[in-house]
Protein backbone atom coordinates (compact mmCIF):
# COMPACT_ATOMS: atom_id res chain seq x y z
CA UNK A 1 0.00 0.00 0.00
CA UNK A 2 1.85 3.15 -1.19
CA UNK A 3 1.04 6.71 0.25
CA UNK A 4 0.81 9.20 -2.42
CA UNK A 5 0.12 12.42 -1.07
CA UNK A 6 -0.14 14.16 2.43
CA UNK A 7 -2.75 16.61 4.27
CA UNK A 8 -1.93 19.25 5.73
CA UNK A 9 -3.09 21.07 9.31
CA UNK A 10 -5.24 23.42 7.35
CA UNK A 11 -7.10 20.91 5.33
CA UNK A 12 -7.58 18.51 8.08
CA UNK A 13 -11.00 20.93 9.12
CA UNK A 14 -14.02 19.00 8.75
CA UNK A 15 -16.69 20.86 6.93
CA UNK A 16 -20.19 19.03 9.02
CA UNK A 17 -22.35 20.50 6.47
CA UNK A 18 -24.39 23.68 6.04
CA UNK A 19 -26.69 22.79 8.95
CA UNK A 20 -24.52 21.88 11.86
CA UNK A 21 -22.07 24.83 10.69
CA UNK A 22 -24.42 26.89 10.80
CA UNK A 23 -25.14 26.14 15.00
CA UNK A 24 -21.58 24.98 15.56
CA UNK A 25 -20.61 28.88 14.41
CA UNK A 26 -23.26 30.62 16.04
CA UNK A 27 -22.42 28.64 19.47
CA UNK A 28 -18.74 29.53 18.65
CA UNK A 29 -19.84 33.16 18.78
CA UNK A 30 -20.92 32.78 22.23
CA UNK A 31 -18.12 30.90 23.96
CA UNK A 32 -15.88 33.61 22.49
CA UNK A 33 -17.52 36.07 24.74
CA UNK A 34 -16.01 34.32 28.21
CA UNK A 35 -12.50 34.48 28.31
CA UNK A 36 -12.76 31.93 30.89
CA UNK A 37 -13.85 29.75 28.36
CA UNK A 38 -11.83 30.65 25.01
CA UNK A 39 -8.21 30.88 27.71
CA UNK A 40 -8.72 26.98 28.26
CA UNK A 41 -10.45 25.66 25.27
CA UNK A 42 -10.57 26.08 21.34
CA UNK A 43 -14.07 27.58 20.75
CA UNK A 44 -14.76 25.82 17.91
CA UNK A 45 -13.35 22.38 19.34
CA UNK A 46 -15.74 23.28 22.40
CA UNK A 47 -18.60 24.31 20.07
CA UNK A 48 -18.73 20.33 18.39
CA UNK A 49 -17.94 19.05 21.87
CA UNK A 50 -21.24 20.57 23.46
CA UNK A 51 -23.63 19.69 20.41
CA UNK A 52 -21.93 15.92 20.62
CA UNK A 53 -23.41 15.78 24.09
CA UNK A 54 -20.02 15.59 26.04
CA UNK A 55 -21.04 14.86 29.82
CA UNK A 56 -17.81 15.26 30.65
CA UNK A 57 -17.17 18.56 28.67
CA UNK A 58 -20.39 19.55 30.11
CA UNK A 59 -19.94 19.32 33.06
CA UNK A 60 -16.48 21.58 32.69
CA UNK A 61 -18.89 24.28 30.91
CA UNK A 62 -20.84 24.57 33.86
CA UNK A 63 -17.93 25.28 36.32
CA UNK A 64 -17.73 28.41 34.84
CA UNK A 65 -19.39 31.23 35.16
CA UNK A 66 -21.50 32.01 32.03
CA UNK A 67 -21.34 28.63 31.18
CA UNK A 68 -24.72 27.48 32.06
CA UNK A 69 -26.16 29.82 29.41
CA UNK A 70 -23.60 27.67 26.79
CA UNK A 71 -24.94 24.54 27.60
CA UNK A 72 -28.92 25.69 27.48
CA UNK A 73 -27.87 27.38 24.28
CA UNK A 74 -26.27 24.33 23.21
CA UNK A 75 -29.28 22.45 24.02
CA UNK A 76 -31.82 24.86 22.02
CA UNK A 77 -28.80 23.84 19.01
CA UNK A 78 -29.64 20.04 19.51
CA UNK A 79 -32.90 20.16 19.41
CA UNK A 80 -33.01 22.25 15.83
CA UNK A 81 -30.47 19.93 14.12
CA UNK A 82 -32.61 16.59 15.40
CA UNK A 83 -35.88 18.73 14.36
CA UNK A 84 -33.65 18.41 10.43
CA UNK A 85 -31.89 15.22 10.99
CA UNK A 86 -34.31 13.22 12.72
CA UNK A 87 -31.16 11.72 14.74
CA UNK A 88 -29.19 13.23 17.11
CA UNK A 89 -25.97 16.14 16.50
CA UNK A 90 -23.54 13.67 17.75
CA UNK A 91 -24.34 10.31 14.90
CA UNK A 92 -24.65 13.47 12.26
CA UNK A 93 -21.34 14.64 13.02
CA UNK A 94 -19.74 10.86 13.22
CA UNK A 95 -20.87 10.27 9.84
CA UNK A 96 -19.32 13.30 8.75
CA UNK A 97 -16.15 12.37 10.44
CA UNK A 98 -16.13 9.00 8.98
CA UNK A 99 -17.14 10.56 5.42
CA UNK A 100 -13.94 12.61 6.01
CA UNK A 101 -12.24 9.83 6.73
CA UNK A 102 -12.82 8.04 3.93
CA UNK A 103 -12.54 10.78 1.34
CA UNK A 104 -8.57 11.77 2.79
CA UNK A 105 -7.77 7.67 2.51
CA UNK A 106 -8.74 7.46 -1.07
CA UNK A 107 -6.81 10.56 -1.92
CA UNK A 108 -3.79 9.76 0.02
CA UNK A 109 -3.46 5.80 -0.57
CA UNK A 110 -3.09 3.74 -3.81
CA UNK A 111 -4.54 0.11 -2.44
CA UNK A 112 -2.87 -2.98 -4.81
CA UNK A 113 -5.38 -5.24 -6.15
CA UNK A 114 -5.54 -8.22 -4.32
CA UNK A 115 -8.36 -10.54 -3.29
CA UNK A 116 -10.22 -9.96 -0.03
CA UNK A 117 -12.42 -12.47 0.42
CA UNK A 118 -11.54 -14.73 3.57
CA UNK A 119 -12.63 -18.56 3.21
CA UNK A 120 -15.24 -17.63 5.37
CA UNK A 121 -16.30 -15.14 2.80
CA UNK A 122 -16.59 -17.82 -0.02
CA UNK A 123 -18.21 -19.85 1.99
CA UNK A 124 -20.58 -17.26 2.72
CA UNK A 125 -21.16 -15.96 -0.79
CA UNK A 126 -22.83 -19.52 -1.21
CA UNK A 127 -24.78 -20.89 2.27
CA UNK A 128 -26.36 -17.65 2.42
CA UNK A 129 -26.88 -16.65 -1.24
CA UNK A 130 -30.39 -15.19 -1.72
CA UNK A 131 -31.41 -18.05 -4.00
CA UNK A 132 -29.33 -20.78 -2.27
CA UNK A 133 -29.47 -20.36 1.03
CA UNK A 134 -33.23 -21.74 2.01
CA UNK A 135 -32.52 -24.78 0.07
CA UNK A 136 -29.23 -25.24 1.85
CA UNK A 137 -30.34 -24.93 5.08
CA UNK A 138 -33.48 -27.59 4.23
CA UNK A 139 -30.94 -30.40 3.00
CA UNK A 140 -28.98 -29.45 6.07
CA UNK A 141 -32.11 -30.53 8.24
CA UNK A 142 -32.72 -33.16 6.17
CA UNK A 143 -28.97 -34.52 6.84
CA UNK A 144 -30.24 -34.11 10.46
CA UNK A 145 -32.57 -36.24 10.86
CA UNK A 146 -31.55 -38.75 8.72
CA UNK A 147 -28.28 -38.49 11.40
CA UNK A 148 -31.18 -38.95 14.52
CA UNK A 149 -32.96 -41.93 12.70
CA UNK A 150 -29.65 -43.73 12.80
CA UNK A 151 -29.90 -43.72 16.58
CA UNK A 152 -32.80 -46.46 16.21
CA UNK A 153 -30.65 -49.51 17.20
CA UNK A 154 -29.24 -47.54 20.35
CA UNK A 155 -32.83 -47.26 21.00
CA UNK A 156 -33.65 -50.95 20.34
CA UNK A 157 -30.40 -51.94 22.81
CA UNK A 158 -31.49 -49.83 25.61
CA UNK A 159 -35.30 -50.82 25.11
CA UNK A 160 -34.38 -54.54 25.39
CA UNK A 161 -31.46 -53.86 28.53
CA UNK A 162 -34.64 -51.42 30.29
CA UNK A 163 -37.30 -54.68 29.75
CA UNK A 164 -34.62 -57.12 30.05
CA UNK A 165 -31.61 -57.35 32.56
CA UNK A 166 -33.14 -54.16 34.42
CA UNK A 167 -36.53 -55.21 34.85
CA UNK A 168 -35.02 -58.78 35.91
CA UNK A 169 -32.65 -57.73 38.59
CA UNK A 170 -35.63 -55.09 39.97
CA UNK A 171 -37.72 -58.37 39.93
CA UNK A 172 -35.05 -59.81 41.83
CA UNK A 173 -34.52 -57.41 45.06
CA UNK A 174 -38.28 -57.58 45.40
CA UNK A 175 -38.15 -61.38 45.42
CA UNK A 176 -35.34 -60.93 48.26
CA UNK A 177 -37.43 -58.94 50.20
CA UNK A 178 -40.77 -61.15 50.53
CA UNK A 179 -42.60 -58.46 48.07
CA UNK A 180 -42.90 -60.75 44.94
CA UNK A 181 -46.34 -61.26 43.81
CA UNK A 182 -47.63 -58.11 45.55
CA UNK A 183 -48.65 -54.57 43.70
CA UNK A 184 -44.74 -53.14 44.60
CA UNK A 185 -43.97 -56.14 41.43
CA UNK A 186 -46.37 -54.57 39.80
CA UNK A 187 -45.54 -51.12 39.97
CA UNK A 188 -42.14 -52.19 38.71
CA UNK A 189 -42.97 -54.10 35.55
CA UNK A 190 -46.08 -51.96 35.07
CA UNK A 191 -45.38 -48.81 36.06
CA UNK A 192 -41.76 -47.93 35.70
CA UNK A 193 -40.58 -50.05 33.42
CA UNK A 194 -43.85 -50.07 30.75
CA UNK A 195 -43.65 -45.85 31.74
CA UNK A 196 -40.68 -44.46 32.63
CA UNK A 197 -38.53 -46.70 30.73
CA UNK A 198 -40.64 -46.50 27.46
CA UNK A 199 -39.30 -42.73 27.42
CA UNK A 200 -35.75 -43.64 28.11
CA UNK A 201 -35.25 -45.58 25.16
CA UNK A 202 -35.75 -42.26 23.49
CA UNK A 203 -32.39 -40.71 25.06
CA UNK A 204 -30.09 -41.99 22.06
CA UNK A 205 -32.41 -40.35 19.54
CA UNK A 206 -32.28 -37.10 21.89
CA UNK A 207 -28.52 -37.20 22.21
CA UNK A 208 -28.10 -37.78 18.19
CA UNK A 209 -29.86 -34.48 17.18
CA UNK A 210 -28.18 -32.62 20.43
CA UNK A 211 -24.99 -33.96 18.90
CA UNK A 212 -25.79 -32.92 15.54
CA UNK A 213 -27.58 -29.42 16.02
CA UNK A 214 -23.91 -28.77 18.42
CA UNK A 215 -21.87 -29.41 14.98
CA UNK A 216 -23.94 -26.86 13.04
CA UNK A 217 -23.31 -23.94 16.35
CA UNK A 218 -20.06 -24.47 16.78
CA UNK A 219 -19.04 -24.57 13.45
CA UNK A 220 -20.66 -21.08 12.64
CA UNK A 221 -23.53 -22.30 10.29
CA UNK A 222 -26.52 -21.71 13.13
CA UNK A 223 -25.55 -17.77 12.77
CA UNK A 224 -25.87 -17.97 9.14
CA UNK A 225 -29.56 -19.93 9.35
CA UNK A 226 -30.96 -16.54 11.18
CA UNK A 227 -29.37 -14.52 9.04
CA UNK A 228 -30.65 -16.27 5.77
CA UNK A 229 -34.42 -16.39 7.31
CA UNK A 230 -34.56 -12.34 8.11
CA UNK A 231 -35.89 -11.98 5.01
CA UNK A 232 -38.80 -14.07 5.91
CA UNK A 233 -38.81 -13.04 9.30
CA UNK A 234 -39.57 -9.30 8.07
CA UNK A 235 -41.96 -10.63 5.22
CA UNK A 236 -44.36 -12.15 8.36
CA UNK A 237 -43.92 -8.98 10.44
CA UNK A 238 -41.57 -10.51 12.97
CA UNK A 239 -38.02 -9.25 13.93
CA UNK A 240 -34.66 -11.04 12.58
CA UNK A 241 -33.93 -11.83 16.25
CA UNK A 242 -36.91 -13.67 16.04
CA UNK A 243 -35.31 -16.51 14.76
CA UNK A 244 -32.96 -17.23 17.14
CA UNK A 245 -35.52 -17.61 19.92
CA UNK A 246 -37.52 -19.90 17.50
CA UNK A 247 -33.99 -22.30 16.77
CA UNK A 248 -34.19 -22.55 20.44
CA UNK A 249 -37.41 -23.91 20.89
CA UNK A 250 -36.48 -26.58 18.32
CA UNK A 251 -34.69 -27.94 22.38
CA UNK A 252 -36.82 -26.89 24.52
CA UNK A 253 -39.64 -24.18 24.71
CA UNK A 254 -38.83 -22.84 28.11
CA UNK A 255 -35.73 -21.07 26.85
CA UNK A 256 -37.06 -20.05 23.80
CA UNK A 257 -39.97 -17.88 25.88
CA UNK A 258 -36.90 -16.53 27.55
CA UNK A 259 -34.65 -15.90 25.00
CA UNK A 260 -37.36 -12.99 23.77
CA UNK A 261 -36.03 -10.82 26.50
CA UNK A 262 -33.55 -10.09 23.55
CA UNK A 263 -35.83 -8.30 21.52
CA UNK A 264 -36.37 -4.77 22.60
CA UNK A 265 -40.33 -4.14 21.00
CA UNK A 266 -42.68 -5.70 22.90
CA UNK A 267 -45.26 -6.65 20.31
CA UNK A 268 -41.85 -8.75 18.47
CA UNK A 269 -41.53 -10.48 21.68
CA UNK A 270 -45.09 -11.24 22.53
CA UNK A 271 -45.67 -12.80 19.11
CA UNK A 272 -42.44 -14.56 18.88
CA UNK A 273 -43.24 -15.97 22.19
CA UNK A 274 -46.12 -17.42 20.72
CA UNK A 275 -45.48 -19.23 17.51
CA UNK A 276 -42.04 -20.48 19.71
CA UNK A 277 -44.58 -23.11 20.60
CA UNK A 278 -44.95 -24.50 17.35
CA UNK A 279 -40.99 -25.72 17.15
CA UNK A 280 -41.30 -29.02 17.85
CA UNK A 281 -39.09 -29.20 21.14
CA UNK A 282 -36.85 -32.33 21.69
CA UNK A 283 -39.96 -33.58 23.75
CA UNK A 284 -42.36 -34.02 21.25
CA UNK A 285 -39.01 -36.09 19.54
CA UNK A 286 -40.19 -39.31 21.11
CA UNK A 287 -43.73 -38.99 19.88
CA UNK A 288 -42.83 -38.49 16.62
CA UNK A 289 -40.19 -41.07 16.31
CA UNK A 290 -42.60 -43.59 17.48
CA UNK A 291 -45.08 -43.44 14.95
CA UNK A 292 -42.69 -43.22 12.29
CA UNK A 293 -41.03 -46.63 13.44
CA UNK A 294 -44.34 -48.06 13.68
CA UNK A 295 -46.16 -46.74 10.39
CA UNK A 296 -43.13 -45.20 8.60
CA UNK A 297 -40.13 -47.07 8.93
CA UNK A 298 -39.10 -47.09 5.38
CA UNK A 299 -38.08 -43.48 5.78
CA UNK A 300 -38.78 -42.22 9.42
CA UNK A 301 -36.27 -39.42 9.05
CA UNK A 302 -38.33 -38.28 6.51
CA UNK A 303 -41.64 -38.63 8.23
CA UNK A 304 -39.58 -36.72 11.51
CA UNK A 305 -38.29 -33.37 9.35
CA UNK A 306 -42.00 -33.18 7.17
CA UNK A 307 -43.57 -32.38 11.33
CA UNK A 308 -40.79 -29.75 11.79
CA UNK A 309 -41.18 -27.94 8.55
CA UNK A 310 -45.06 -28.67 9.25
CA UNK A 311 -44.96 -26.73 12.70
CA UNK A 312 -42.32 -23.74 10.93
CA UNK A 313 -45.26 -23.23 8.30
CA UNK A 314 -48.51 -22.74 10.94
CA UNK A 315 -45.21 -20.21 13.08
CA UNK A 316 -45.02 -18.46 9.74
CA UNK A 317 -48.75 -17.92 9.17
CA UNK A 318 -49.84 -17.53 12.75
CA UNK A 319 -47.10 -14.93 13.22
CA UNK A 320 -48.26 -13.10 10.13
CA UNK A 321 -51.89 -13.29 10.93
CA UNK A 322 -51.34 -11.78 14.66
CA UNK A 323 -48.91 -8.84 13.38
CA UNK A 324 -51.99 -8.29 10.87
CA UNK A 325 -54.47 -8.28 13.67
CA UNK A 326 -54.12 -8.62 17.67
CA UNK A 327 -50.39 -7.19 18.03
CA UNK A 328 -50.28 -5.04 14.65
CA UNK A 329 -48.17 -1.90 14.69
CA UNK A 330 -45.07 -0.97 16.61
CA UNK A 331 -41.36 -0.01 15.94
CA UNK A 332 -39.23 -1.79 13.43
CA UNK A 333 -36.05 -2.31 14.68
CA UNK A 334 -33.38 -3.24 12.33
CA UNK A 335 -31.57 -6.31 12.69
CA UNK A 336 -27.73 -6.33 12.89
CA UNK A 337 -25.85 -9.28 13.68
CA UNK A 338 -22.02 -10.39 13.32
CA UNK A 339 -21.41 -13.70 11.70
CA UNK A 340 -18.56 -15.84 13.30
CA UNK A 341 -15.99 -17.48 10.87
CA UNK A 342 -16.48 -20.71 10.53
CA UNK A 343 -14.20 -23.22 12.55
CA UNK A 344 -13.82 -26.71 12.84
CA UNK A 345 -15.89 -27.89 16.01
CA UNK A 346 -13.99 -30.18 18.54
CA UNK A 347 -15.19 -33.29 19.69
CA UNK A 348 -15.16 -31.82 23.30
CA UNK A 349 -16.90 -28.67 22.53
CA UNK A 350 -19.63 -30.85 20.77
CA UNK A 351 -19.83 -33.34 24.02
CA UNK A 352 -20.21 -30.63 26.29
CA UNK A 353 -23.01 -28.76 24.44
CA UNK A 354 -24.73 -32.20 24.59
CA UNK A 355 -24.78 -33.48 27.78
CA UNK A 356 -25.85 -29.76 28.73
CA UNK A 357 -29.00 -30.10 27.01
CA UNK A 358 -29.17 -33.99 27.78
CA UNK A 359 -28.98 -33.55 31.38
CA UNK A 360 -31.88 -31.31 31.33
CA UNK A 361 -33.74 -34.54 29.99
CA UNK A 362 -32.39 -36.91 32.55
CA UNK A 363 -33.26 -33.85 35.47
CA UNK A 364 -37.12 -34.31 33.79
CA UNK A 365 -37.22 -38.14 33.81
CA UNK A 366 -35.89 -38.58 36.69
CA UNK A 367 -37.95 -36.46 38.51
CA UNK A 368 -41.51 -35.46 36.39
CA UNK A 369 -41.98 -38.65 34.24
CA UNK A 370 -40.93 -40.72 36.90
CA UNK A 371 -43.02 -39.12 39.26
CA UNK A 372 -46.12 -39.54 36.37
CA UNK A 373 -45.10 -43.07 35.81
CA UNK A 374 -46.19 -43.63 39.57
CA UNK A 375 -49.11 -41.51 39.83
CA UNK A 376 -50.78 -42.93 36.17
CA UNK A 377 -50.14 -46.84 37.48
CA UNK A 378 -52.38 -46.19 40.67
CA UNK A 379 -54.79 -43.98 38.86
CA UNK A 380 -54.84 -47.19 36.38
CA UNK A 381 -55.62 -49.51 38.85
CA UNK A 382 -58.00 -47.40 41.31
CA UNK A 383 -60.60 -48.66 42.46
CA UNK A 384 -58.01 -51.39 43.45
CA UNK A 385 -58.16 -54.46 41.43
CA UNK A 386 -59.76 -53.44 38.64
CA UNK A 387 -59.70 -55.85 35.98
CA UNK A 388 -60.11 -53.29 32.71
CA UNK A 389 -58.15 -50.57 33.01
CA UNK A 390 -61.03 -48.42 31.03
CA UNK A 391 -63.16 -48.76 34.40
CA UNK A 392 -60.77 -47.25 36.22
CA UNK A 393 -60.43 -43.53 37.50
CA UNK A 394 -58.26 -42.68 34.60
CA UNK A 395 -59.85 -44.58 32.34
CA UNK A 396 -63.01 -42.49 33.01
CA UNK A 397 -61.74 -39.80 32.98
CA UNK A 398 -60.05 -39.91 29.80
CA UNK A 399 -62.97 -41.57 28.37
CA UNK A 400 -64.88 -38.43 28.81
CA UNK A 401 -62.25 -36.23 26.49
CA UNK A 402 -62.45 -38.70 23.88
CA UNK A 403 -65.86 -37.92 22.01
CA UNK A 404 -63.82 -33.95 21.79
CA UNK A 405 -61.05 -36.20 19.57
CA UNK A 406 -63.13 -38.33 17.63
CA UNK A 407 -62.85 -36.06 14.47
CA UNK A 408 -59.38 -36.30 14.74
CA UNK A 409 -59.19 -40.13 14.21
CA UNK A 410 -58.74 -40.50 18.15
CA UNK A 411 -61.67 -41.25 19.73
CA UNK A 412 -60.47 -43.59 22.15
CA UNK A 413 -59.71 -43.33 25.83
CA UNK A 414 -56.16 -44.53 25.96
CA UNK A 415 -55.33 -41.48 23.51
CA UNK A 416 -57.04 -38.86 25.19
CA UNK A 417 -55.70 -40.41 28.50
CA UNK A 418 -51.65 -39.73 26.71
CA UNK A 419 -52.60 -36.75 24.89
CA UNK A 420 -53.98 -35.66 28.86
CA UNK A 421 -50.47 -36.44 30.76
CA UNK A 422 -49.01 -34.96 27.58
CA UNK A 423 -49.63 -31.35 29.62
CA UNK A 424 -47.25 -31.98 31.96
CA UNK A 425 -44.45 -33.00 29.54
CA UNK A 426 -45.06 -34.22 25.97
CA UNK A 427 -42.35 -37.10 27.12
CA UNK A 428 -44.98 -38.78 28.94
CA UNK A 429 -47.28 -39.60 26.04
CA UNK A 430 -45.07 -42.57 24.89
CA UNK A 431 -45.00 -43.45 28.56
CA UNK A 432 -48.83 -43.41 29.08
CA UNK A 433 -48.65 -45.06 25.95
CA UNK A 434 -46.53 -47.78 27.39
CA UNK A 435 -48.75 -48.01 30.65
CA UNK A 436 -52.14 -48.61 29.08
CA UNK A 437 -50.92 -50.87 25.91
CA UNK A 438 -47.81 -52.55 27.35
CA UNK A 439 -49.03 -53.15 30.92
CA UNK A 440 -52.45 -54.10 29.84
CA UNK A 441 -50.92 -56.82 27.37
CA UNK A 442 -48.34 -58.19 30.74
CA UNK A 443 -50.55 -61.59 30.47
CA UNK A 444 -49.68 -62.28 27.14
CA UNK A 445 -45.98 -62.21 27.14
CA UNK A 446 -43.86 -65.45 26.74
CA UNK A 447 -42.09 -67.17 29.69
CA UNK A 448 -38.56 -66.06 30.19
CA UNK A 449 -35.73 -68.68 31.02
CA UNK A 450 -33.81 -67.50 34.20
CA UNK A 451 -30.27 -65.88 33.74
CA UNK A 452 -27.79 -64.82 36.00
CA UNK A 453 -26.11 -61.73 36.48
CA UNK A 454 -23.18 -62.84 34.16
CA UNK A 455 -25.38 -63.97 31.53
CA UNK A 456 -27.59 -60.37 31.70
CA UNK A 457 -23.82 -58.47 31.60
CA UNK A 458 -22.97 -60.32 28.63
CA UNK A 459 -26.28 -59.92 26.70
CA UNK A 460 -25.71 -56.08 27.55
CA UNK A 461 -22.31 -55.67 26.27
CA UNK A 462 -22.88 -57.97 23.20
CA UNK A 463 -26.13 -55.80 22.42
CA UNK A 464 -24.21 -52.45 22.65
CA UNK A 465 -21.68 -53.63 19.83
CA UNK A 466 -24.28 -54.62 17.95
CA UNK A 467 -26.04 -51.58 18.23
CA UNK A 468 -22.80 -49.79 17.64
CA UNK A 469 -21.72 -51.40 13.87
CA UNK A 470 -25.95 -51.26 13.05
CA UNK A 471 -25.95 -47.63 13.80
CA UNK A 472 -22.11 -47.14 12.02
CA UNK A 473 -23.78 -49.03 8.92
CA UNK A 474 -26.85 -46.63 9.20
CA UNK A 475 -24.86 -43.58 9.15
CA UNK A 476 -23.14 -45.08 6.37
CA UNK A 477 -26.21 -45.83 4.50
CA UNK A 478 -27.11 -42.20 4.42
CA UNK A 479 -25.06 -41.67 1.15
CA UNK A 480 -27.00 -41.43 -1.60
CA UNK A 481 -26.42 -45.30 -3.35
CA UNK A 482 -25.11 -46.49 -0.85
CA UNK A 483 -26.82 -49.25 1.32
CA UNK A 484 -24.86 -51.24 3.81
CA UNK A 485 -28.29 -52.29 5.79
CA UNK A 486 -29.52 -54.95 3.05
CA UNK A 487 -29.69 -58.00 4.13
CA UNK A 488 -30.40 -57.51 7.84
CA UNK A 489 -32.74 -59.41 10.11
CA UNK A 490 -36.23 -58.02 10.58
CA UNK A 491 -36.24 -55.92 13.98
CA UNK A 492 -38.24 -57.10 16.88
CA UNK A 493 -41.76 -56.03 17.07
CA UNK A 494 -42.31 -54.99 20.93
CA UNK A 495 -45.52 -55.11 22.68
CA UNK A 496 -46.24 -51.08 22.65
CA UNK A 497 -45.66 -51.19 18.50
CA UNK A 498 -48.05 -54.11 17.80
CA UNK A 499 -50.45 -52.34 19.89
CA UNK A 500 -50.21 -49.05 18.04
CA UNK A 501 -50.22 -50.80 14.94
CA UNK A 502 -53.76 -53.24 15.82
CA UNK A 503 -55.16 -50.19 17.17
CA UNK A 504 -54.55 -46.92 15.11
CA UNK A 505 -54.24 -46.36 11.24
CA UNK A 506 -50.98 -44.40 9.18
CA UNK A 507 -53.64 -41.58 8.74
CA UNK A 508 -54.47 -41.67 12.48
CA UNK A 509 -51.05 -41.63 13.33
CA UNK A 510 -50.18 -38.54 10.81
CA UNK A 511 -53.58 -36.67 13.04
CA UNK A 512 -52.31 -37.40 16.00
CA UNK A 513 -48.80 -36.38 15.62
CA UNK A 514 -49.98 -33.30 14.09
CA UNK A 515 -51.86 -32.83 17.22
CA UNK A 516 -49.17 -33.40 19.78
CA UNK A 517 -46.71 -30.79 17.51
CA UNK A 518 -49.76 -28.20 17.96
CA UNK A 519 -51.23 -28.52 21.26
CA UNK A 520 -51.06 -26.67 24.62
CA UNK A 521 -47.06 -26.73 25.57
CA UNK A 522 -46.36 -28.19 28.66
CA UNK A 523 -47.32 -27.14 31.92
CA UNK A 524 -43.34 -25.54 32.39
CA UNK A 525 -43.51 -23.74 29.25
CA UNK A 526 -47.33 -22.33 30.49
CA UNK A 527 -45.85 -21.01 33.80
CA UNK A 528 -42.61 -19.67 31.58
CA UNK A 529 -45.03 -17.84 29.52
CA UNK A 530 -47.16 -16.29 32.29
CA UNK A 531 -44.01 -15.11 34.27
CA UNK A 532 -42.62 -13.56 31.38
CA UNK A 533 -45.81 -11.95 29.51
CA UNK A 534 -48.84 -12.42 32.58
CA UNK A 535 -52.04 -14.57 33.06
CA UNK A 536 -54.15 -13.49 30.41
CA UNK A 537 -51.71 -13.99 27.64
CA UNK A 538 -50.68 -17.44 29.29
CA UNK A 539 -54.24 -18.73 28.83
CA UNK A 540 -54.70 -17.19 25.02
CA UNK A 541 -51.35 -19.13 24.12
CA UNK A 542 -52.72 -22.72 25.63
CA UNK A 543 -56.20 -21.86 24.23
CA UNK A 544 -55.11 -20.65 20.30
CA UNK A 545 -52.48 -23.81 20.19
CA UNK A 546 -55.06 -26.32 21.38
CA UNK A 547 -58.35 -24.88 19.15
CA UNK A 548 -55.43 -24.98 16.13
CA UNK A 549 -54.12 -28.48 16.88
CA UNK A 550 -57.65 -29.86 16.98
CA UNK A 551 -58.44 -27.96 13.74
CA UNK A 552 -55.71 -28.80 11.46
CA UNK A 553 -55.72 -32.35 13.09
CA UNK A 554 -59.23 -33.06 11.96
CA UNK A 555 -59.34 -31.06 8.89
CA UNK A 556 -56.31 -34.27 8.00
CA UNK A 557 -58.12 -37.12 9.15
CA UNK A 558 -61.54 -36.02 7.28
CA UNK A 559 -59.47 -35.14 3.99
CA UNK A 560 -57.94 -37.95 4.41
CA UNK A 561 -60.45 -40.65 4.49
CA UNK A 562 -62.20 -38.46 1.52
CA UNK A 563 -59.42 -39.44 -0.56
CA UNK A 564 -59.45 -43.05 0.52
CA UNK A 565 -56.41 -43.02 2.88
Amino acid sequence: MAVEGAVSNRSAIIDYGRDLEKEIATLEGSISKIEALTARYPARWLAVKLLENDSDVKEKVRAIDGGVEIIRQAETSMAHLRSIFGDEAETVIADRRYGFISGVAKKVLRKPAIDRLTSSDKIDNIVTNRVLGIPIFLISMWLVFQFVACSGPYSDWLDGVLAGPICRWGITIIKLISLDGTWVESLWVDGIIAGFAGVMVFVPLLFFLYFALAILEDCGYMARIAFVMDRLMKAIGLHGKSFLPMIIGFGCTVPAIYATRTMREWKDRIVTAQVASLMSCGARLPVYTLFAAVFFADNPGTFILALYLFGIFWAIVIAKLFRSTVFAGGEKAPFVMELPPYRMPTLKGVLIHVWERGAFFFQKAVTIIMAVSIILFFLLNIPWGVSDMRDSLFGKVSATIAPVLAPMGCGNWEAAGSLLTGFIAKEVVVGTMGEIYVAGAQEEAEVEEPTNFFQDLGEILVGFWDATVDTVKSIVSIIPGVNLMDGEEEEEVTRLVAALRERYTPLQAVAFSVFVLLYIPCMVAVAAFRSEFGTKWALFNAVYLTALGWIVSTLIYQVGLLLGF
